[in-house]
């Protein structure tokens, strides 16, 4: 089973408004609600796939209870700490082709909540094959809190996916027990390493040789649409993908997470990981909800994938 974490969860709102005036009145039609988190569209890309998943976290009040509701029509087992307070809403306004976002910061967790979470965390660790941790960390936990999640999944010889990004994901790298797989993009990894991030194969060559990254077994640098760059075992690997009809790229780098957790979880070639989590993060960008995919043309962009190993 793959255990998908998300920490500050939220209830998505789109307001399609194609001729958005401000300081006026603009009226919507068309709302569109949904469960979501970084890692709640992890798990319903994995639910897509046909593969078993767990979603948790934490969240409370009614729009905690909303997210629940949601994951269970979806048929996404689910299994959150509840807390005393209201879990966050994430508005999105779509207008002249443009998207304006307005994301609440969510709830202040007590420290007791995140002993709560760690307790029952490692209570599902035992049911898990892999897991990934997804997003932002809510405010009241520390920075390294993603560490100590990290090495629970450590000690149990549990493989472990990390997409976040600033100190929560510098935390979990200067540890000596490294996770086996983090997705960041060139602005992350040169706020990491605070140093400029070119797209040239010789930078990011350069760049994922730092000891940060000894000993994470998967690095995915993620490329847009020039598809991703990629470390794995010592050897560079430039992953390209075909030009696509996008449609929202909302959630995309979720849907890669849940392709490489999903073929990491069964053991495939290097190729197959790697041509997986590129050709489901393609398919959510051409869906218009986030942290959706059709399953019906993944084996067409499958085979629109190319792999190929760079000289070390």
């Amino acid at each position: 089973m793959i255990l998908a974490v998300t920490m500050n969860p939220s209830v998505d709102i789109s307001y399609p408004i194609p001729d958005f005036k401000l300081n006026d009145v603009n009226r919507v039609e068309g709302v569109c609600k949904t469960a979501g988190g970084k890692g709640i569209n992890v798990a319903r890309v994995v639910k897509q796939m046909g593969e078993a998943v767990l979603a948790t976290g934490v969240l409370g009040g009614t729009t905690g209870n909303f997210i629940v509701q949601e994951l269970t029509n979806d048929r996404i087992d689910n299994h959150f700490l509840k807390i005393n307070q209201e879990s966050r809403n994430c508005i999105a306004i779509l207008h002249h082709g443009k998207q304006t976002e307005i994301l609440e910061s969510g709830p202040a967790l007590m420290p007791e909540d995140g002993t709560d979470f760690l307790e029952k965390f490692e209570i599902l660790l035992s049911a898990a094959s892999i897991v990934t941790i997804s997003g932002s960390l809510p405010k009241g936990l520390p920075s390294e809190f993603y560490r100590y999640m990290s090495e629970m999944c450590r000690r149990k010889k549990i493989p472990v996916i990390v997409d976040t990004s600033g100190e929560p994901l510098r935390e979990v790298l200067l540890h000596k027990d490294k996770p086996n797989a983090i997705k960041p993009n060139i602005t992350e990894l040169a706020q990491l390493l605070g140093i400029e991030v070119d797209q040239s194969l010789s930078s990011l060559k350069q760049v994922l040789n730092s000891d940060m990254f000894l000993g994470v077994d998967w690095i995915v640098v993620s490329m847009g649409g020039k598809g991703a760059f990629v470390k794995h075992a010592g050897d560079f690997f430039q992953v390209t993908i075909p030009v696509i009809d996008a449609v929202n790229l909302v959630g995309s780098g979720d849907a890669t997470v849940a392709g490489l957790a999903v073929s990491l979880n069964n053991n495939v070639s290097v190729d197959a990981v790697l041509k997986t989590a590129m050709t489901t993060g393609m398919l959510n960008a051409m869906e218009a909800k986030t942290g959706h995919i059709n399953i019906a043309k993944f084996k067409q962009f499958y085979e629109f994938v190319q792999v190929k190993k760079i000289d070390s």
